[in-house]
């Protein structure tokens, strides 16, 4: 055996090895296969395109200095096997469980003022503060028509106001304790004790300016929408109807709150095609006027993903494009790029890797780096993925942070 080989060999020893010594690696859905986890190392590594996981974070800088802008949230399961709610700090290596639920933790929204939580579990909303302690129950859907894990809690960016879907839009206040049903959910009574959605309404994400939300609009037998609404006049500000595309915006990151709060991106998915792919849109949050933007040309789809709009007013986001003819089993490249608003205008790659295996991405306030869940292993069903920090320079080395982690977001 030649020394290339006898290398090769040694190799790939160690990292059986490695994968054998591993905890297993967490998530809300079925575990990876240990076959499938080791085919997927082997393959990263040799390719060079991720870290290989490790046990503890790698790349991490000093302690006298943050790894992070703010705490990091996101789900992941216990030693029990159940889903609940983990913090990172912000030197990227203190972990922390923060909600210890009987049951799996569905959804969950963190106040940016002083980390008290809201979270779902059992078709309960139920708060919490910052640590995790003081734990009681806001709404308890019992055997209601609540779906578990619809209720949506959002807090305000002021900590003031916890918005929530329960029968319609609710909005919490946090000082007082009461709650406002500000707009009512349209069913209709079908007989047998039977209500249809006609039209319900769930929050998303308030403007940066905390003056407007905006909400999910779910229907029956008809494509899901958005609107924007305003808490000062109690209204609704929904966008034009584009009949070739069949909905916009909640998947692939989006959508996503202009810095300046007078607009939403977000990712339109075309009528013809089973793909969530298609044109970016930006919806004016004052008229609903909506502008379309990055169109494919014939016989080509785009897939943008996970956008956002920064404060040096670029647009970051992930991007790749292939042939309509071309595939599932096509994989295309999916790249980290930075362009104009519109997409397009002086569109740049900004790092080497590919990332098709992406399910989720969290981007720093500044846009200097973006923390991205990729699937590791075959398991497709996986909501989310290993979590990895890569910075937007691309001179600057990848930070290995947590073995799982899905629904990120940022806190105090």
């Amino acid at each position: 055996m030649n020394k290339r080989l006898q290398s090769i060999s040694v190799f790939i020893m160690l990292v059986i090895a490695i994968v054998a010594c591993a905890p297993p690696i967490a998530n809300s859905g079925t575990q990876p296969s240990t076959s499938d986890e080791l085919a997927t190392v082997v393959g990263m590594t040799l390719q060079a395109v991720t870290p290989v996981v490790v046990d503890t974070p790698t790349n991490v800088p000093e302690a006298s200095t943050s790894l992070l802008p703010h705490a990091l949230y996101y789900l992941r399961t216990d030693s029990a096997g159940l889903t609940q709610v983990f913090r990172l700090d912000r030197d990227g290596k203190a972990v922390m469980q923060l909600t210890f639920e009987s049951v799996n933790v569905t959804d969950y929204d963190i106040s940016m003022v002083d980390g008290s939580l809201a979270y779902v579990a059992s078709n309960q909303l139920l708060l919490a503060n910052a640590d995790g302690s003081n734990r009681r129950v806001l709404i308890d859907g019992g055997t209601g028509p609540d779906l578990q894990g619809a209720y949506h809690p959002v807090f305000s960016p002021d900590g003031g106001t916890l918005a929530y879907a329960h029968n319609g839009l609710n909005l919490y206040s946090v000082s007082t304790g009461a709650s406002n049903l500000v707009i009512e959910d349209q069913l209709e009574d079908v007989g047998n004790g039977q209500l249809l959605p006609i039209e319900i309404y769930m929050p998303e994400r308030y403007s940066p300016d905390g003056t407007k939300l905006l909400l999910a609009l779910g229907h029956w037998e008809v494509a899901p929408s958005h609107a924007v609404y305003d808490p000062g006049t109690n209204a609704l500000v929904r966008y034009e109807e584009v009949k070739d595309y069949i909905y916009c915006c909640s998947f692939h990151g989006g959508p996503v709150w202009s810095p300046d709060s007078s607009s939403f991106y977000g990712v339109a998915s075309v009528h013809d095609t089973s793909y969530q792919s298609g044109e970016l849109w930006r919806v004016d949050a004052g008229n609903g006027t909506l502008t379309r933007m990055l169109i494919a040309s014939a016989g080509t789809i785009n897939l943008p993903k996970e956008l956002y709009l920064a404060p040096d007013g670029q647009l970051y986001f992930f991007f790749g494009t292939y042939d309509v003819d071309s595939g599932f089993f096509d994989a295309p490249v999916l790249e980290l790029v930075r362009s104009a608003p519109d997409g397009v205008t002086d569109r740049t790659v900004l790092r080497n890797e590919n990332f098709v295996l992406m399910n989720e991405a969290l981007w720093a306030p500044d846009a200097s780096f973006v923390i991205v869940a990729s699937l590791l292993g075959r398991n497709w069903d996986l909501n989310g993925g290993v979590l990895e920090l890569y910075y937007t320079d691309r001179q600057k080395e990848v930070v290995w942070l947590a073995p799982y982690g899905e629904q990120m977001k940022w806190g105090p």
